[in-house]
């Protein structure tokens, strides 16, 4: 979630569950072929219940749906754009992710685990042909269906033209503070959020999104990083180079992605902090948990504290270079009536509450979901750990 605004003019919601299962295999549409349903009634199995085994029958679930339904376009922005149909009931159109989390009735939490499918628009019984009706269970397993509208790289942009509000030039720059490259071209500028301080050996780097640090693969190694981004630094700039970028794991618009994470070294240590704000230095990382309480501090939205809804959703993120899928993400939502993050949030660190441990790297969502990488699948990708 960076901001970003081009000169050029720079989702699928949720169909209704079929109460009716098909036979060994079925098929919604031409040429569609779905996983096996079976016909019993689904099993109500309990959150606090739920052995190995029956994991393990949500994971093959899961990751058979997923394979059907989130699929990578790899287009051109311009193609991508000229292509991309309004949300329709087709679950190829309008399914966002699919993973594993609790079911809700009626805006209300029931203990009961379910295969999930996220939609971009939930559309009424009546509105969807019986070819394209999602299960009601999967294998004997309970589903639930949510609308969480189009899932989207955030990065935060406006016209040349406009004047935004500051981000400060901060020295040193914590984390959570806004950063960006400059585009070579001068047709947009934008802004991100410096999420953590890393490092490899005794190097230091800016963590963030590959779509905050590198342009969605554009950009060289070596190309300057701002703070504050360039969206945030007023007419004329006050900005300022604090570090170069390093490295970064490749989007692959025609492969399955598991992170959108880069690294930018630091010029200088005293330009830096490794306390968020408002947060403080992180004590570690750990492993994402469904319910964990968790905050962050953004470029757009600051502070805000939610709650990890599942940490094995497969989703679809529409970037600037095509329809991406990423799989086995983490997927938050705000608490006390507020969204967890905005555009401009991209690159943002996610760390449990209670004990101030990393969980996770914001990269994109919707106005009501947040997603984000592992950080253990972060660290990996980029070989740093916390500063």
């Amino acid at each position: 979630m960076a901001s970003r605004t081009s000169k050029k003019s720079s989702k699928k919601g949720s169909s209704k569950r079929s109460s009716k299962s098909s036979k060994a295999s079925a098929k919604g549409g031409a040429g569609r072929t779905r996983p096996v349903l079976v016909s019993k009634s689904a099993a109500m199995v309990s959150l606090a219940a739920v052995s190995g085994g029956e994991l393990d029958r949500f994971v093959e679930a899961k990751e058979a749906w997923s394979e059907q339904l989130i699929k990578p376009t790899g287009l051109s922005a311009s193609a991508f754009a000229a292509r991309r149909p309004p949300a329709s009931p087709a679950p190829e159109d309008n399914i966002s992710g699919v993973g594993i989390g609790e079911k809700i009735i009626g805006g209300r939490h029931t203990g009961v685990m379910a295969v999930k499918f996220l939609v971009r628009v939930k559309y009424a019984d009546n509105q969807i042909p019986p070819s394209d009706r999602l299960p009601a269970q999967v294998n004997g397993l309970p589903t639930d269906v949510e609308e969480v509208g189009t899932f989207r790289r955030f990065e935060a942009a406006v016209a040349l033209a406009a004047t935004p509000d500051p981000r400060s030039l901060l020295r040193p720059a914590p984390p959570g503070c806004s950063v960006g490259f400059q585009d070579p071209g001068g047709t947009f500028i934008m802004a991100g959020t410096f999420g953590a301080l890393v490092r490899r050996g005794q190097r230091l780097f800016i963590l963030s999104n590959n779509h905050v640090l590198a342009d969605e693969n554009g950009l060289p190694v070596g190309s300057p990083i701002f703070q504050p981004g360039f969206l945030d630094a007023g007419n004329p700039p006050v900005t300022d180079r604090i570090a170069e970028l390093s490295a970064f794991a490749r989007l692959q618009p025609l492969n399955t992605n598991f992170v959108d994470c880069a690294i930018a070294e630091v010029f200088d240590p005293s330009l830096v902090t490794n306390a968020i704000i408002k947060i403080g230095r992180p004590s570690g990382a750990v492993a994402a948990r469904d319910k964990m309480v968790v905050h962050k501090f953004g470029r757009t939205t600051g502070y805000r504290v939610g709650f990890i809804d599942t940490t094995m959703m497969d989703v679809s993120v529409d970037y600037s270079i095509g329809r991406l899928k990423f799989k086995n993400q983490i997927i938050i939502r705000g608490l006390n009536g507020q969204p967890f993050s905005a555009e401009g949030d991209s690159g943002s660190l996610i760390v449990e509450r209670d004990t101030a441990r990393a969980v996770g790297l914001l990269f994109a969502g919707s106005a009501s979901h947040t997603i984000a990488n592992h950080i253990g699948d972060v660290f990996q990708a980029l070989n740093v750990r916390l500063a």
